[in-house]
């Protein structure tokens, strides 16, 4: 174009001229049909370049879905049933190294979309149709958004039933963290307590108002502190406390124990220095929350049925109210083996079928398709009974946790039987042989059944020792009291007693009979008292702890000493071991009102029915008395 120009300044007639201009114009024109061809080439190029870009986002999308809605929904579906008696839910390692490297190609791809950018505003061309690039950067951003708020997770969850104003902890880890630099700016976390219908809310609007809460938690607040090590980005919550909780009305039916809240972990930090500013929580499991520990076993069901039986991607915390039998099983075996130690077997899972559908089943019923619902599990008492099936199964788990965890890893307690079977099994044996057999009819009992000749008829049969209870235990341990009793020989079918529980034992300690005070030391032996023939009824606050009345008795003695014939009417430690039975107002005579001025009140009295409830002292006896009467 300059040299076009140039030749200006000479005559238009130059023959020079004319023959110079002719050939700058063909090669004027050869340059822009060269530079149209590259323009073209370039654009073509960006084109390409972008729908490749299209192409490499979509596999990270597949890439990112795969990692965090199989991989992490999996892990945290594990965590869930870990804590109900699953196998372990694993380590977050491998995940975390997926999510890294994740990160590192979704932000390799974003700063090669905005380099992108920068060349086109150097050298702008018109795209045809519509342009690719806006939108290449809202996914990658959205990809990278994904990716930084899903892995911010609860690597530690909070207990699920919450007692108020007990100390309790939990974690909470950001698996990208380390590979965007989040910690060079470490943020803060802040935890709070929140209702379901909250957690709803929050799920369904995310611009929800997240200082709503349902309680006050102490020591809520926490840094995260980054392991270069193990590239660890997290927060340790080691004590914090509910100090208040606000519930809302119930749905129905539902008490406190079934009311569900969850404990809310937000924070806010920064990426690329200002540019990117990620607001980022997660929730919790389902948390209850109790006052008084009476309330556990109800709180323990509401937390099993929803771990056992949540749906993925749920809304907050909607939980099937019916169930096959065989979901429930398998979920109340995970239970008592993670408390126990040993699976149940399925002659157990069978008897608890029996039990569950309590009098609408006979064990040779196919139990697997039929459905059980939440009302049956622990909302309905048994029939003739005052507690559910929960309940009952419950205190099973824990008298065994406490006192019979190894005779039950041995394999020797038998435990799930009915008294009829039980003396079927019995009566095929010899004289002496034993069963341990869980109670059905009080919670948290434990008999010795042993079969025997009546010293009256000569006849044998099976006898039922009274149930032993864990504050039994506490006093004499099985091991021991088995071995104080001759009367027990062989465990079923025929394992010497002294095989089966001589490792159990206690040992006493060595004590000098010589005592510098002058006192002679002493011991408790159990011993057997077979019933008389003429056996007064029990008053009726009289804990009913076994279902078989002619069941002989059995007492601690200190050996030596003279043991007196028991008296059969109600004495004050029957009343005394009442206070600590659930006791139906509506079936109180004048006499047991009476009765019960006499009782030491205690923090395991429960009124049937209360749902929450304060310590009973004794100074409120008589507006209690004057309640009832």
């Amino acid at each position: 174009q300059n040299q076009l120009k140039q030749l200006q300044q000479y005559p238009q007639n130059d023959p020079n001229r004319q023959a110079r201009e002719k050939q700058l114009m063909a090669e004027r024109k050869e340059v822009d049909t060269n530079l149209q061809l590259e323009a073209q080439q370039l654009l073509q190029n960006r084109i390409d370049l972008a729908e490749k870009h299209q192409q490499t986002f979509k596999i990270l999308e597949d890439l990112l879905n795969q990692t965090l809605e199989d991989q992490l929904v999996q892990w945290k579906r594990r965590q869930q049933l870990a804590s109900i008696g699953g196998p372990p839910e694993g380590s977050l390692e491998q995940i975390q190294q997926w999510c890294e490297n994740l990160a590192d190609l979704i932000w390799q791809n974003r700063q090669q979309i905005k380099n992108i950018d920068l060349l086109r505003q150097q050298l702008p061309m018109k795209c045809p149709g519509s342009d690719l690039l806006p939108q290449l950067h809202n996914t990658i951003t959205s990809l990278l958004s994904t990716l930084v708020t899903s892995t911010f997770i609860i690597d530690k969850q909070p207990p699920q039933v919450l007692k108020k104003d007990t100390k309790f902890s939990a974690g909470v880890r950001l698996l990208v963290g380390g590979k965007l630099s989040v910690h060079m700016s470490p943020p803060t976390v802040k935890a709070s307590i929140i209702s379901e219908n909250q957690a709803k809310a929050l799920l369904h609007n995310e611009n929800a108002n997240v200082n709503d809460t349902s309680g006050d938690i102490l020591n809520n607040c926490g840094v995260m502190e980054y392991l270069k090590d193990s590239g660890v980005l997290s927060v340790n919550f080691r004590n914090m406390s509910l100090k208040k909780i606000k519930r809302e009305e119930g749905r129905g039916q539902e008490i406190v124990t079934e009311k569900k809240f969850t404990i809310l972990f937000q924070s806010e930090f920064s990426v690329a220095g200002q540019e990117l500013v990620f607001q980022v929580r997660t929730l919790s499991l389902p948390v209850v929350v109790i006052v008084h520990g009476n309330q556990e076993s109800n709180a323990s069901a509401t937390i099993l049925w929803d771990n056992s039986f949540a749906e993925p991607g749920r809304i907050p915390f909607i939980v099937q109210e019916k169930v096959h039998w065989t979901r429930l099983s398998q979920a109340l075996n995970r239970k008592f083996s993670q408390a126990c130690g040993r699976q149940l077997t399925p002659q157990n899972l069978k008897y608890l079928a029996v039990k569950a559908f309590d009098g609408h089943s006979t064990p040779d019923m196919d139990f697997d398709n039929m459905m059980i619902s939440w009302a049956n599990f622990n909302r309905e008492n048994l029939s003739g009974k005052q507690f559910t099936f929960w309940k009952w199964f419950h205190g099973i788990i824990e008298i065994t946790k406490k006192h019979l965890r190894e005779p039950w890893q041995e394999g020797y307690v038998v435990g799930f039987v009915s008294k009829g079977h039980a003396q079927e099994l019995l009566l095929s044996q010899d004289n002496g042989t034993f069963m341990l057999r869980y109670i059905d009819g009080s919670i948290g009992g434990v008999t010795i059944a042993w079969v025997a000749q009546d010293p009256n008829t000569g006849e044998r049969q099976v006898w039922n020792l009274q149930p032993f209870t864990s504050e039994d235990f506490n006093i004499r341990s099985l091991a021991d009291r088995i071995l104080d009793l001759p009367q027990l020989v062989n465990l079923y079918p025929d394992i010497p007693k002294d095989l089966a529980f001589a490792k159990y034992t206690k040992k006493q300690p060595e004590v000098d009979t010589k005592t510098q005070d002058g006192y002679v030391p002493s011991g408790l032996v159990s011993t057997v008292q077979l019933p008389a023939a003429s056996m007064m009824p029990m008053s009726p606050l009289a804990p009913r702890m076994y279902e078989e009345p002619a069941s002989p008795a059995q007492s601690i003695i200190n050996p030596g000493s003279v043991q007196s014939t028991a008296s059969t009417d109600t004495t004050m430690a029957d009343m005394n071991s009442a206070a600590n039975a659930e006791i139906d107002l509506t079936e109180l005579t004048v006499e047991d009102i009476n009765a019960l001025a006499n009782i030491s009140f205690t923090d395991d009295f429960n009124i049937e029915g209360a749902e929450e409830f304060d310590t009973i002292m004794a100074e409120d006896l008589d507006s209690f008395l004057s309640r009832v009467l």
